[in-house]
């Protein structure tokens, strides 16, 4: 299987590591024989066709900040340019996710689906903006597109509620998608301000370059949008949700919470509306986890309320979840 791998960050980095020491493995298990073909970052690219070293392709990063110095002939093609002129099944979409206009996500994504490739995202941009087309989009090019990583990192949160829950309905859910937001309220609750908590977090590397991603509840709001599309079968985007940050939290809001046995946590709901904000929850509610990880509480007819936790973030968790979706594409495709 011939990849192409858009963005070569932690999470691509990762990626490419876990398939070098895993391919024995996954030949063995699955039948799967993975090479990257090419790779494209902000400043160049690599490819060869045979598929390209992957320590080498590492050292390169590490050593110039790019991988465009892999070989003696300088790359630099673009993501576009890669997905067009390179044979190969799959792309797997990394770059940072982008609110205002998905790109370059959404152009690598929509152009690898029309050149009839299977796609693999973690960049939550293209999905929260145009989820329902880019579905439709893969559904009429006869290729599969999946996304576990964009929501819960390692954690199969989307898994669990699609598959762990098949024959239910799912009528809601409530959960805490933002690790970086619940690092802040944990340590506002044990007594920092709102301003050392966010320096605490910035030291940690836990706050996104563009800190409002976080404490705005842009992160939380696109995971809700692929939840409440994925999940419940909605047709919304980023427009459609109802949305608060954190910025405005005190510590008396904490104090107050407190009081009444209860703690302020940022919620993605998804019930009769579609809403992010700031909400207290009790001290003894299985969503009450601390510290960056992740919680989300689904309710069904049924089966009633089940609650998945987990880390919600990290570049070896998330290029876990990249895996698993490539193993099940592999399982799909071969079934056609």
């Amino acid at each position: 299987m011939r990849i192409i791998l858009c963005g070569f960050g932690v999470v691509g980095q990762s990626f490419a590591k876990l398939l070098e020491s895993r391919s024995e493995d996954l030949y063995a298990r699955y039948g799967l024989k993975p090479r990257i073909v090419g790779v494209f970052d902000r400043n160049g690219s690599a490819t060869d066709a045979s598929g390209l070293d992957i320590s080498r392709l590492i050292d390169a990063k590490k050593k110039y900040n790019s991988v465009k110095k892999y070989s003696e002939t300088k790359n630099n093609a673009s993501g576009i340019e890669m997905i067009n002129d390179l044979e190969a099944e799959v792309l797997i979409e990394t770059t940072q996710s982008n609110y205002k206009d998905a790109e370059p996500g959404m152009a690598h994504i929509i152009n690898a689906m029309k050149q009839g490739m299977h796609v693999i995202s973690v960049n939550k941009g293209p999905l929260a903006l145009a989820f329902p087309s880019l579905m439709e989009l893969a559904d009429y090019n006869r290729v599969l597109f999946r996304f576990s990583g964009t929501v819960g990192g390692g954690t199969p949160i989307l898994d669990f509620a699609k598959n762990s829950l098949r024959g239910e309905r799912i009528v809601s859910f409530d959960g805490i998608l933002n690790g970086t937001t619940n690092y802040i309220l944990t340590n506002m609750a044990d007594g920092m301000s709102f301003n050392n908590a966010l320096s605490d977090a910035k030291q940690k590397g836990y706050v996104e370059a563009d800190e409002s991603l976080d404490l705005d509840g842009l992160d939380a709001a696109a995971k809700l949008v692929i939840l409440a599309n994925w999940i419940m079968g909605m047709k919304v985007t980023m427009p459609d949700i109802k949305r608060t940050g954190i910025r405005n939290i005190d510590s008396d809001d904490i104090k107050h919470a407190t009081e009444k046995n209860c703690t302020v946590k940022l919620i993605a709901s998804c019930n009769k509306e579609l809403i992010v904000a700031p909400r207290e929850i009790a001290a003894d509610d299985p969503l009450c986890v601390s510290g960056t990880l992740n919680a989300i509480s689904f309710t069904s007819e049924q089966s009633g309320t089940q609650t998945i936790i987990g880390r919600g973030a990290g570049g070896i968790e998330t290029a876990s979840s990249i895996l698993r979706d490539l193993i099940d594409i592999r399982n799909e495709s071969t079934k056609t």
